[in-house]
């Protein structure tokens, strides 16, 4: 796990030169609406996506990770499968519901049986490198999702500078990233996470809400301003010096929401001295968001490690998949 998260840089240089040499079939008039299907490591790639993009794109993208589609979904449709493995059962249900309402279908895999139907039905797919755990091969799975809603004239914005430079300043900027997150992780250690973060970043606060269950094998949540201060708010009545506050911040935020951020931190400190804020770095929201998905990703290792935990192991996934598996 080190060494993939170590080597994310390198996976988003390489997504690219994927990207680059992808070959997908001649787009269509219009589309409508575009909807993401995919669960976990897979599908969080969609959700930073679609909050990055969503300023930009001239129709609505929604992220679906169910086995089923939005009742909306049809000819007029864009649909993004997104399976790792390319065997997850909820994403190939969504993805056949999509097939067989006429919506045009693009899948984003490593094989499994998502590329063997994509190829015997003639779909548009993107081959990702496989045989690693799906929450480490994120940089893949998000950049080719960029590379699809360009293609189809969903964007038109140039994302490949973007995270061309996000690649560079990470791996040059990796030991003072990784001092940063070993910091976050100490002080993390003991006490329950809750991470807040701009409602334009929540899907950075779900990465890294995953990355603690999943590498740090620890329970937290996540919340969004400013919608947290109209209910969670008043939960804080029952905090206490057990729970630690993550803050996902950047410059360029809402005028509005940093001033409820503000706020927030009085609040908080009334229950808890344990409040801790991250601000992003580069130049652009792409840059700006992979590069707290990347400290986020190594705090979580640095955690796992103080734990004495292994940050690969997902025995409990693997098992529950497993009796999936013997219902027909």
């Amino acid at each position: 796990m080190h060494d993939l998260i170590r080597d994310f840089p390198d996976h988003l240089q390489e997504a690219l030169a994927i990207g680059r040499q992808a070959k997908l079939g001649v787009r269509e008039a219009g589309y409508t609406n575009v909807v993401i299907t995919g669960l976990g490591g897979s599908g969080i790639g969609g959700r930073i996506v679609t909050q990055l993009v969503e300023a930009e794109a001239p129709c609505p993208i929604a992220v679906h990770s169910n086995y089923y589609l939005p009742a909306y979904v049809g000819e007029g449709s864009l649909v993004i499968a997104c399976s790792y493995s390319g065997n997850t059962e909820e994403t190939l249900a969504a993805m056949q519901q999509a097939m067989d309402s006429g919506a045009r279908v693009v899948c984003i895999t490593s094989g499994g049986t998502m590329l063997d139907i994509a190829r015997a039905k003639g779909l548009d797919h993107i081959v990702i490198p496989g045989g690693n755990p799906p929450r480490t091969m994120l940089a893949y799975s998000l950049t080719q999702q960029f590379f699809v809603l360009k293609h189809f004239g969903i964007i038109q914005g140039d994302f490949e500078s973007s995270l061309a430079k996000a690649a560079e300043d990470l791996k040059s900027g990796q030991e003072a990233i990784k001092a940063s997150a070993k910091e976050l992780a100490d002080q993390l250690f003991g006490k329950r996470a809750v991470v807040y973060s701009e409602a334009a970043t929540e899907a950075v606060s779900i990465r890294f809400r995953q990355q603690l269950n999943e590498n740090s094998k620890e329970l937290c949540w996540h919340h969004a301003i400013p919608e947290m201060n109209h209910n969670e708010l008043v939960g804080w009545a029952g905090g206490d010096k057990h729970i630690a506050v993550v803050l996902f911040r950047h410059k360029d935020d809402h005028a509005r929401s940093q001033m409820r951020m503000a706020i927030n931190k009085e609040v908080f400190a009334k229950y808890t001295p344990h409040i801790h804020e991250v601000w992003s770095q580069g130049a652009d929201p792409i840059q700006r968001q992979l590069y707290l998905v990347h400290l986020g990703d190594w705090a979580s290792w640095y955690l796992a490690e103080k734990k004495g935990v292994d940050a690969t192991e997902i025995g409990v996934i693997n098992m529950l998949k497993g009796k999936l598996a013997e219902v027909k």
